[in-house]
């Protein structure tokens, strides 16, 4: 029986019903799990996504996209081929794509976790014959702890910095990490967080949906004029990007941290230069990983973007018939990674 989705150059493609999933590439019909770059790109004739997902995609790729929204679980068709989205619990809106044709049931992750998000939808389990999923922390070394608990670390470490004081620049991804520490810190604090101009919009658009985060402001204002001392005290959220630029002199005495999965690596801090290193993913660590695939029933893997090497070699050594697919995705945390791992285990 041939492959219900399989890799082109232009994406995942599923020829019964002709259309993509996260192409890298313009295409005719291009179904989104979620609004990161990699996953999300311009040019497509047409996008398919969640309906949540809407204002984010359209800041991303432009308002005159051509776009069809669906509600979790609604069913619609391409040809004779049954589509439907489902909740990866990855950032708000972000979606698994369930495709049924002739039998066959094949599901897409896209980028997913198991873990508690006071900032977006839970993962939902969906059964399927073949799971494509996602393995950017396809290790045993990766076990997540609980997110509250290390939103009251960073928030400690706000304390601590406020009494010497000093600035806390927090870097982390503008899209949905930052979001998820501000809802997560609400049950430990009330007090405004600073943004970067990257997360300005995206928070807004969070908080447009619903979520209930922190309040926040943005850390520059053109026309403002602020001393550096006018910033002691205070927590700025910013993309990794912004760590080490000239953005970053106006804040006088600082203290870094950053915020990704990367920390749980012994040193990773350390090679990067930041006073903190705080454990935080969007991503599916090594037991979220074995679990979902298990509690999927599926009958065979495919391993994208991240440690494929690790997860197919175990879950063949298991029994499982498990690949990998080599595709175009790449984290927003891989900027961080690619400097502390090796291709092999990015």
């Amino acid at each position: 029986m041939a492959d219900l989705i399989h890799l082109s150059d232009r994406g995942l493609y599923c020829p019964a019903g002709d259309f993509y999933i996260d192409p890298w590439k313009p295409v005719d019909k291009a179904v989104i799990t979620h609004a990161h770059a990699d996953h999300a790109r311009p040019g497509s004739s047409h996008y398919y996504a969640t309906k949540v997902s809407e204002p984010i995609l359209r800041k991303r790729l432009g308002d005159d996209i051509t776009f069809t929204g669906y509600e979790y679980g609604d069913a619609f068709s391409f040809k004779d081929v049954r589509v439907s989205l489902h909740s990866a619990g990855h950032i708000l809106g972000s979606a698994q794509v369930r495709v049924e044709h002739a039998g066959q049931v094949w599901v897409a992750s896209g980028d997913y976790k198991r873990d508690h998000d006071p900032s977006c939808a839970p993962f939902e389990v969906v059964p399927c014959d073949c799971f494509i999923t996602e393995a950017t922390f396809s290790m045993p070394i990766y076990h997540w702890e609980p997110t509250a608990e290390v939103a009251r670390e960073v928030v400690q470490w706000w304390n601590d910095s406020a009494r010497q004081d000093k600035t806390c620049l927090l870097f982390c991804y503008s899209l949905g990490k930052a979001q998820r520490l501000l809802a997560e810190m609400t049950a430990y604090t009330d007090r405004t967080v600073l943004l970067h101009g990257a997360a300005v919009q995206l928070t807004e658009i969070y908080r447009e949906a619903g979520i209930h985060m922190l309040p926040t402001a943005p850390a520059v204002v053109e026309g403002e004029t602020k001393s550096k001392k006018d910033y002691y005290g205070e927590l700025i959220i910013a993309p990794p990007g912004a760590s080490g630029s000239a953005w970053m002199k106006r804040f006088g005495n600082i203290s870094t941290g950053f915020c990704s999965g990367w920390m749980q690596l012994r040193g990773a801090r350390r090679r990067k230069g930041y006073d903190r290193g705080f454990v935080i993913s969007d991503h599916a660590d090594w037991e979220s990983l074995l679990r979902t695939i298990k509690e999927t029933g599926c009958s065979r893997v495919l391993a994208t973007h991240g440690n494929t090497y690790s997860l197919v070699r175990f879950l063949q050594e298991h029994g499982i018939n498990a690949a990998a697919l080599e595709t175009a995705y790449g984290q927003p945390e891989e900027e961080f990674a690619n400097s502390t791992q090796t291709k092999e285990s990015a």
